[in-house]
């Protein structure tokens, strides 16, 4: 019987290859990396870029807590006593931080903060690699203006925009049409007739108004003025009205209506909606909490104007007599780069130019200021009490407490005259007395009956007054009786009499009675005394 052979259902491999059994792995393979790159892709967080402008280190710091949002779990809770590694001391300081949402742990954004407090040219090549076609379209630009120091605000603003037109004037042509782009879109952001709840008006456009983007940046721009909390001590130390704040906002929204930015007061106890001014801006938003911005120009601390909102019209209301359209046109001239923010001036001017710090910024010191330009004329009705603290600035504070004090040495002088004109003055009445008393047998009676005479009585009189008293129920005044007892007595003098042998001088009598008073007295002590050598 012949033995049969099992055939065996498993696949048989030649012995001359070494391939494997083929399967679907590569489709697999194929399958997963398109998921797993669409899921990388989003989570990817969007990048946005601050540049920070103005200020000083401690006030770029407070900028930055305000905009924070880190949540109540989050690292600016356990390390509030630790302040934050900010490289903002030289030049350009640098930054990155990452947003998160207030409602959760969620991620916005991935920021890259640029800080410069400086307005100096030599310090522009150092922000012109950061702006490029990927980073434009994602940048905001803010400037940092302080409530301590208002009156340097438009010379601030001045030396800012002329720093980010010649910037964008260096730039490439890839990043320039990259601006042009931008500008487009911002000018467009926010200007629908739709509102909310109304979607029939959501394309019908708002056409630009006077003054509006005439002077556009390519960069969307945020001016934020810290420490609002100031603007009480400005009207109680300063005597500030309200028609100096009003003057110092519309300035602020005309100039800011010609570049398309956007305006907010703070403070550090309230910074209000700052933060959620700096996400509109940059377009991030949270799927858990959207928030609205809503304008506010009546409180004088919490202002906020957001952008594409304002307008000439709008400005006016504040108050009728604010000149709208000169200030624009010659703000217009005042931004002009000038000629020595060239490369080729930049050397010289970075020698001669002052530190940060100073009441005044750089290109303020060697940039001459015409009397009309828009500078001028802010900060001749914004007066900068360092440089003109006058008594026409005082005569202009209808409450001020300023009194400018005299040198003590100056004001004893002073005194030291004055008492020698009064030692005249006596010297001449006491010349006076002398002379009548010698003219006047009477006077001169009286005075040697007296104790001290006219002088005595006057002084007397003058501290006392008349005295009067009450005798029997009759009124009497005792100035006028002895007044007519010296008259009595004077006209008893004044007449003449026989000379008598017996009669003598009333002096001479009353010294002999004195003299004989005493006499008595000491011969009763004499007699009274035991005798000497018993």
């Amino acid at each position: 019987m012949a033995s049969a052979r099992r055939v065996s259902g498993f696949p048989t491999r030649n012995p001359g290859t070494n391939d494997r059994p083929g399967s679907r792995d590569a489709d697999k393979e194929e399958i997963w990396k398109p998921m797993l790159d669409s899921i990388s892709s989003g989570k990817r967080l969007p990048e946005k870029s601050l540049l920070v402008l103005g200020g000083t280190p401690e006030t770029q710091r407070e900028f930055l807590e305000s905009v924070s949002t880190d949540g109540p779990n989050g690292r600016r809770q356990q390390d509030r006593g630790r302040k934050p590694p900010i490289a903002n001391q030289f030049a350009l300081g640098s930054f990155e931080p990452t947003w998160k949402a207030l409602t959760s742990s969620d991620t916005l954004a991935r920021l890259s903060l640029y800080l410069l407090a400086s307005p100096s040219p030599s310090f522009t090549p150092l922000i012109k690699p950061y702006l490029n076609p990927r980073t434009v379209p994602h940048m905001l630009v803010v400037i940092l203006l302080d409530w301590n120091q208002p009156w340097l605000w438009i010379r601030q603003l001045r030396d800012w925009i002329r720093v980010l037109r010649s910037l964008v004037v260096s730039l490439d042509d890839a990043s320039k049409e990259v601006l042009h782009e931008n500008i487009a879109i911002l000018q467009d952001k926010g200007r629908t007739l739709g509102g909310e709840g109304n979607t029939s008006m959501e394309n019908v456009k708002i056409p630009l108004g006077p003054g509006e983007w005439d002077e556009p940046l390519g960069l969307p721009l945020c001016v934020v003025c810290q420490n609002a909390d100031k603007i009480e001590s400005l009207e109680k130390e300063r005597g500030w009205k309200e028609e100096e704040f009003d003057f110092i906002l519309q300035y602020l929204r005309t100039i800011l209506l010609k570049h398309g930015g956007s305006l907010i007061y703070t403070m550090p106890s309230a910074p209000g909606s700052l933060q959620t001014l700096v996400h509109s801006t940059l377009g991030i938003k949270s799927l858990l909490k959207q928030e609205q911005l809503r304008h506010n120009v009546t409180d004088r601390d919490r202002v906020l104007v957001p952008p594409n909102w304002d307008s000439w019209a709008k400005i006016r209301i504040l108050r009728g007599n604010f000149e709208v359209e000169e200030i624009s046109e010659k703000w217009s001239i005042d931004i002009d780069v000038p000629e020595r923010m060239t490369q080729a001036n930049e050397q010289s001017q970075a020698e001669s130019e002052t530190a940060a710090d100073t009441p005044s910024p750089t290109s303020s010191t060697s940039d001459h200021t015409p009397d009309t330009s828009a500078t001028a004329i802010y900060e001749k009705e914004i007066r900068n009490p360092q440089y003109d603290f006058t008594l026409s600035t005082l005569s202009k504070q209808g409450n001020g407490i300023e009194v400018e004090s005299t040198h003590p040495q100056a004001f004893l002088a002073g005194q030291v005259q004055i008492l020698d004109q009064l030692r005249q003055e006596d010297e001449k009445d006491a010349a006076l007395k002398a002379a009548r008393k010698e003219a006047d047998p009477s006077a001169r009676n009286w005075v040697v009956a007296g104790t001290s005479g006219e002088d005595t009585s006057g002084v007397v009189e003058e501290h006392i007054g008349p005295v009067q008293f009450n005798m029997g129920g009759i009124h009497v005044n005792a100035d006028e009786m002895v007044k007519r007892l010296q008259d009595r007595e004077a006209n008893r003098t004044g007449e003449p009499k026989a000379s008598s042998p017996d009669a003598q001088d009333p002096n001479a009598m009353s010294n002999d009675k004195l003299m004989s008073f005493f006499s008595g007295l000491i011969n009763k002590g004499g007699a009274n005394s035991p005798a000497r050598g018993s």
